[in-house]
This record gives C-alpha cells, structure tokens and sequence, in this order.
C-alpha cells in the first residue's frame, strides 16, 4: 500500500467490482487507453482477477471516501506494456473516473509510483506513454517531469485499430536531480 496527502493505492478487491464498472464502463475512459469500456460488473469482476491482478497494479482510492477511482501500475519490460524498455525499465500506466478528471488525483498517484520505482525497485529509467489525442494523459506526462523521447505511428492498440503513440521517460538521474 502506497499513501499520499489525498490517496491510498492499494491492489483492488474482488468486492470492488461495481465500483470498478460504474466508471470503467463510461465509454471516455478505455477507448482513448486503447481498452474497450467494461460491459457488465462480472466483465470488471474478470479485469480484477486477470489485468488487476498483475504485480505493481492498483486502486487508486479516495481517502476521503475509501472509494476506488480509477487505476495505475507499474508494468516491467516481461508482461503487457506498449515501451520498448530494457530489463531495469517500467512504464507507468494510469487512468481515472470522468467525475475526478482535472484535480491532480492521477498526477499525485503517478509520482508515487515513481517513488516507489527509483527508491524501492531501483529502476533505471521509467516510461509514460500516450495515444495520439489524449491531451489529458499527455499533461500528466509533463506535470509528472518525464521528457518527451519518440513516437510511434501505425501501431496497432488493443482494440486493433491503428494507432500513433507518444512516449516520454524519466530516468533515475532525472528524478533524484528533481
């Protein structure tokens, strides 16, 4: 478990499945991540057992309110990641509920997960990358200091269309020169 000033991120549980639907499902969310919305609780029921279930993957949950939110984990260069990463790299993925867009939730859970790559799995470098169009993701790439590094285009996303997407890093000199 990883706490913050306004969060708790923590692997999800199996009872959090409606949770998870009501804002996994809103059809702004998955597609613009290259994820098709979830289509029914039993459908986020399997994403927590199977994709949520991935080591370094988490709830990002309201202190507040002890409400998960939205979603984000750390993905090494032998599991599901879109970088071309080396074996001490990891990229950074995100995403959050519509109601919670624009207050600085996934940026503050973003640089936690960069704490813990630098300073618990003594990471080299990490990456954060991005579909062409979603200005969201890209401004937490920036507000989090990663630098822009490439970008590929014609590639195919996991709902199989093609594809242009952004890439920045951060490396372990970047982050302990912040």
């Amino acid at each position: 478990m990883i706490e913050t000033e306004r969060l708790i991120i923590r692997p999800w549980q199996k009872s959090e499945a409606a949770i998870l639907f009501k804002y996994a499902s809103d059809p702004d969310i998955g597609p613009i991540a290259g994820w098709p919305p979830h289509s029914s609780v039993e459908n986020s029921l399997e994403i927590i057992h199977t994709v949520f279930s991935a080591p370094e993957t988490y709830a990002v949950v309201l202190k507040e309110t002890g409400e998960p939110v939205g979603s984000c984990g750390i993905m090494f260069s032998d599991g599901l990641h879109s970088a071309e990463m080396g074996k001490a790299e990891a990229e950074i993925g995100y995403w959050i509920g519509k109601p919670y867009w624009g207050l600085g939730l996934i940026p503050e859970a973003v640089k936690a997960l960069l704490a813990r790559c630098f300073k618990d799995l003594m990471l080299d470098a990490v990456w954060c990358g991005y579909y062409d169009g979603n200005t969201k993701s890209k401004r937490v790439c920036e507000k989090c200091g990663f630098r822009y590094h490439h970008t590929n285009r014609d590639i195919i996303s996991p709902l199989g269309d093609k594809r242009t997407e952004h890439f920045y890093i951060m490396t372990k000199e970047e982050y302990q020169a912040e």
